[in-house]
């Protein structure tokens, strides 16, 4: 009779263990089915990514002589698009990574109005500009604008676009570092379009 009992008894707590694995699992799968619901709803949103182009050259192509030393120097035509929702201002970097000891700032452009769209060519190289936009020190030591020149070679070009969640408290003129340090924290997006130069040393 006792044995009888504990039989009973592990048989009981057998199917009563099998039955919270069971719930355990169905459980298990229902927030697992939550979670990729979740996953699906966030990636299927609908998001556009901000995108950064140039009529003057494509990306990854070459830029004409044109927007360089060996020619006018001016800045080429740049337009975007998608730019989220939140943006306050933007700001525009151009630099070169494959300059020697350094990566080297040709172009520095911020607050600039949230709905712009567009640059035109040959941006003044004024501290301010007619939209309110202002302008950053290169390291050619100028304001504004300095195209591709480089001492040799190929180098490559990347122009990035910033949305930023607030303009910026800077004054005209501020260098490479001290915008990067005001953009840290607030941005929401950036896009980028690079180009290449290349010229005989």
């Amino acid at each position: 009779m006792p044995n009888s009992f504990g039989r009973r008894k592990f048989v009981g707590y057998g199917v009563s263990l099998l039955t919270l694995t069971g719930l355990s699992l169905i459980g298990c799968e229902s927030r697992g089915n939550r979670a990729s619901s979740n996953q699906l709803q966030s990636s299927d949103r609908g998001e556009k990514t901000m995108k950064l182009e140039s009529s003057a050259f494509s990306h990854e192509g070459m830029i004409p002589t044109k927007y360089t030393c060996d020619g006018a120097d001016i800045s080429p035509a740049l337009s975007w698009r998608d730019v989220p929702e939140g943006t306050q201002s933007l700001a525009l970097i151009c630099d070169d990574p494959d300059a020697p000891g350094m990566t080297f700032v040709h172009w520095i452009i911020y607050n600039l109005a949230p709905d712009t769209q567009q640059l035109p060519e040959d941006v003044p190289k004024q501290e301010q500009l007619d939209n309110g936009a202002l302008q950053g020190q290169n390291n050619f030591g100028k304001v504004g604008y300095g195209g591709p020149c480089p001492p040799g070679g190929t180098h490559r070009y990347f122009f990035r676009l910033y949305a930023l969640d607030q303009m910026l408290n800077l004054e005209a003129g501020v260098n490479r570092d001290q915008l990067d340090q005001a953009m840290e924290g607030h941005i929401l997006a950036q896009a980028e379009l690079m180009g290449q130069y290349s010229r005989k040393g």
